[in-house]
């Protein structure tokens, strides 16, 4: 008997929202709708996956997808121990058995061949066939099946089938207003609300060059890791050089134009 109380999100996750995402996503929930999340790495896509867990007291079982991720791993597979073979459900599996929201964050990493295997359970049926084990596991009534992945680094090999897309509903996430972005860096470090304001500036800097030398912004996510070295003591420009330039290019023009914008911001 699996214990669904482990997957549960004990502690409410802060998450701001930026419109009406909560009510949104709640409604498709009581539809049982399954729901893409697309958006720029570092928007706050998982956690807002992890609010929404919380917030209707359901268990959540989130799956990391990558190229290397087989069908078998979402659902299961035959394994040998000391008393012949026994059958370990994968955490798909053990979502739709459940009645857990199962999420599988940055789904376009896993090969096509493997995503189909989502499809039975995103229409009228809410089935997953066991192909292995001769199953159909019957979704509980409470699953749901929630997808994300970033728009900005599709290609010909790594997008989803329009038949695959056309079984969500959608939300789209960008980042926070600039005044929302900097509420969410001192909720979540506790720093000064002026340094904030100086972080997301040079936030736009960099999101400004996305397609002019960047393929990616700085994301609120590294503007947390910043104002968290601040708070801890790091020098501005120090935490700003490890944490919004060094991971995201190492272009030297590029690098040069950011470190201008901190020096300037940080004088």
């Amino acid at each position: 008997m699996i214990d669904k109380d482990q997957y549960l999100v004990r502690q409410e996750p802060f998450y701001q929202p930026q419109g009406r995402e909560v009510a949104l996503f709640e409604a498709a929930y009581r539809k049982r709708l399954p729901v893409m999340v697309k958006g720029p790495t570092g928007c706050g896509k998982s956690r807002f996956v992890e609010y929404m867990a919380w917030k209707l007291g359901k268990p959540l079982i989130t799956v990391a997808c990558n190229e290397d991720m087989t069908a078998a791993d979402l659902v299961g597979r035959y394994l040998l121990d000391a008393n012949g073979t026994r059958w370990l459900d994968g955490p798909l599996t053990t979502a739709a058995r459940i009645g857990a929201i199962c999420y599988l964050d940055e789904v376009v990493e896993a090969r096509q061949d493997t995503t189909v295997v989502i499809h039975p359970l995103t229409d009228h049926r809410r089935v997953l066939p066991l192909d292995k084990k001769g199953e159909q596991v019957q979704a509980h009534a409470d699953f749901q099946l929630v997808i994300s992945y970033n728009p900005g680094y599709q290609s010909v090999m790594k997008d989803l089938k329009p038949s695959t897309k056309q079984r969500f509903a959608a939300f789209d996430f960008d980042y926070p207003a600039p005044e929302l972005e900097a509420a969410i860096l001192t909720r979540e470090t506790g720093v000064d609300a002026d340094i904030a304001v100086q972080l997301v500036k040079i936030g736009a800097v960099a999101r400004r060059l996305k397609g002019h030398g960047l393929d990616e912004g700085i994301s609120t996510r590294l503007l947390v890791y910043a104002a968290s070295l601040i708070q801890d003591g790091v020098a501005p420009r120090d935490a700003c050089g490890m944490a919004l330039v060094a991971p995201i290019t190492d272009d030297a023009d590029i690098r040069s134009t950011l470190d201008h914008a901190i020096a300037t911001t940080f004088a």
